[in-house]
């Protein structure tokens, strides 16, 4: 072996970070076997132990974790350098993987991505849905989009693109049976729907210029925003949902907005990357392209 190559030190990287023979391999497109094989040639030609390895566990060595920083760096330029090359003269190109919120994802962007696709030929984008916030390092995500009214501290970087107007909705049908409802105190004699991913009981109203928790109650909780959009058009109860997740069925008359004066504060639209500098072309591709359709779609900021 004449030294390591960039397909060793990705082997490295991709076990370093994730921990797993059988996940680094599914990363890099080959088998664990084969990372094993990588990772035995690197530690040979170097003369160090990367990893310490028993029947159930695998931990890097105090060698290993001095090799990371600078394999990371090693690859991560070598990477910037190739993508600016090739967007020199060239549209982006390659694959873009990008992580969404899942109802945002079916809501909004969805509708969108076939502009994208038209307008960048020779991208190809992988999409995951979920409303877990992944590690865009280790999962090898380009970006990912998030709402929330405020992002938790970290290593990554993010910055705010846009805005959610939230909306307290339910059907004619539910609303011709329901006690009255002319104040956020009225809640606590309605039936809520509530998101699975919120563990609130209580919703966020505003009331003489302060925000206040109105404690609700309700028999359903999903996951699926389709799912609630069913519950609420079935009349099984109301709820506080974002806007885009609704706007089709309120321009319809299908829902009814409730309580507009009384409504929260917006939940702002987030990219997240993990370097704030450098971002490979199809990267700021999508950024600026997003950030053009919320602007467009009233959700810019």
């Amino acid at each position: 072996m004449e030294g390591p190559s960039l397909q060793h030190l990705r082997a490295f990287r991709a076990l370093a970070e994730l921990m797993s023979f059988k996940r680094a391999g599914e990363r890099l497109g080959v088998g664990g076997s084969a990372v094993s094989k990588l990772i035995a040639n690197l530690e040979q030609d170097l003369g160090a132990q990367l990893f310490q390895r028993t029947t159930r566990t695998l931990t890097m060595t105090e060698a290993g974790a001095v090799l990371y920083d600078s394999v990371v760096r090693i690859l991560d330029e070598t990477e910037l350098a190739v993508e600016r090359l090739r967007d020199q003269g060239t549209q982006p190109h390659g694959q873009l993987r990008v992580s969404l919120p899942h109802s945002f994802g079916l809501r909004w962007v969805s509708r969108r991505v076939p502009d994208f696709l038209a307008r960048y030929p020779h991208l190809t984008l992988d999409l995951s849905l979920n409303d877990r916030h992944v590690d865009l390092v280790a999962e090898r995500y380009d970006c990912a989009l998030r709402i929330s009214s405020a992002l938790p501290d970290s290593s990554l970087y993010a910055r705010r693109i846009g805005a959610v107007s939230r909306v307290l909705v339910a059907a004619p049908r539910y609303l011709r049976h329901a006690p009255a409802l002319n104040s956020p105190a009225d809640l606590v004699h309605h039936r809520a729907l509530f998101y699975a991913h919120s563990d609130r009981v209580a919703w966020p109203f505003v009331v003489d210029g302060r925000e206040l928790a109105i404690p609700v109650n309700g028999r359903l909780k999903v996951d699926s925003s389709l799912m609630l959009r069913d519950a609420l058009l079935a009349g099984m109860g109301l709820t506080l949902t974002p806007h885009f997740i609704v706007d089709d069925l309120i321009e319809a008359g299908q829902l009814i907005s409730l309580l507009p004066t009384f409504l929260p504060a917006t939940h702002g639209v987030y990219v997240v990357t993990s370097q704030r500098k450098h971002l490979p072309g199809k990267t700021r591709a999508w950024i600026e392209f997003i950030e053009q359709e919320l602007q467009a779609s009233g959700y810019g900021i």
